[in-house]
């Protein structure tokens, strides 16, 4: 009885063992005692020696890498910090496994092949051009580059884009800098600008002021001479008709302006005509 339990243990420990399932989105390196043996592809059910082969597992699906941002130096002798990735897919199992071993050591490998196609491809463009819609060109060269140069992992290199591209820290500070220093000067162009405006509008202002009260002054004058011109016309005209009247008139008006202030005193010849009238009166 023990005995036949420990023959169906073992039959268990043996068949879940050599028996496995390869996915459709996976591809398996049976290696045996760490060397590879064979390459299996297709998916479904498959089996191996049982402890004594191992199945590995490589993702056929695209995948991406993420590489650590860069400071290169482009064609107009410009230093920019560049952020990329990569996009790649295992083509050749086998050798992905001999030449990288796993999914997670591809970084260690791709890395400094990427690194250096950036920097080779983007010492020679400008950029202006880096940030045109010839960047597509350069990423593409990059692309073919780093593929090139990756074949012997076993990978195809599909896609290599910039996701983001940098001035360094102190060159980024710089510019800033640069940038407040124009703007300053050109608030105060501005000002300037503002205050010669506000100057010639003011001194504008006033000169239309003084020559428009110049010219109501010269009005004034001129209506207050002909009102007076007038009036002496009609008084001309009135007294005319009676020349006594007109002498009495004049006369008392004299008397009105002379003596309007009681303090005033007079020193006076007795025959002067000015004092006629009161003579005749006995004022």
């Amino acid at each position: 009885m023990k005995k036949g339990l420990l023959i169906f243990i073992g039959v268990i420990l043996l068949l879940g063992d050599g028996l496995f399932t390869v996915l459709q989105i996976e591809q398996v390196v049976i290696t045996r005692f760490g060397d590879p043996v064979r390459v299996i592809k297709e998916p479904g059910l498959h089996c191996k020696i049982p402890f004594i082969e191992t199945a590995t597992s490589f993702d056929k699906r695209l995948m991406s890498v993420e590489l650590s941002a860069l400071e290169v130096t482009l064609g107009d002798k410009r230093r920019v910090m560049v952020d990329a990735f990569g996009r790649y897919r295992i083509t050749d199992p086998l050798r992905f496994y001999q030449a990288v071993g796993s999914e997670a050591g591809v970084l260690v490998r791709l890395h400094p092949v990427v690194l250096g196609s950036l920097s080779s491809v983007l010492g020679g463009v400008s950029l202006s051009s880096l940030l045109s819609d010839n960047r597509i060109s350069t990423m593409n060269k990059i692309r073919d580059e780093v593929n090139k140069a990756a074949k012997g992992f076993g990978i195809d290199v599909v896609d290599v884009r910039i996701r983001k591209t940098d001035l360094p820290p102190q060159n980024s500070e710089a510019i800033c800098k640069r940038m407040i220093s124009e703007r300053e000067r050109e608030a105060k162009e501005l000002r300037a600008k503002g205050v010669e405006v506000s100057k010639i509008i003011q001194s504008t202002a006033d000169k239309e002021n003084s020559i428009a009260l110049a010219e109501a002054d010269t009005k004034v004058q001129i209506l207050i001479a002909e009102g007076e011109l007038e009036a002496n016309k009609i008084y001309t005209e009135a007294f005319s008709k009676d020349k006594k009247f007109f002498e009495l008139f004049r006369t008392l008006e004299s008397y009105g302006e002379a003596f309007n202030k009681s303090n005033s005193t007079f020193v006076i010849a007795p025959n002067n005509q000015f004092c006629k009238i009161m003579k005749e009166k006995d004022i």
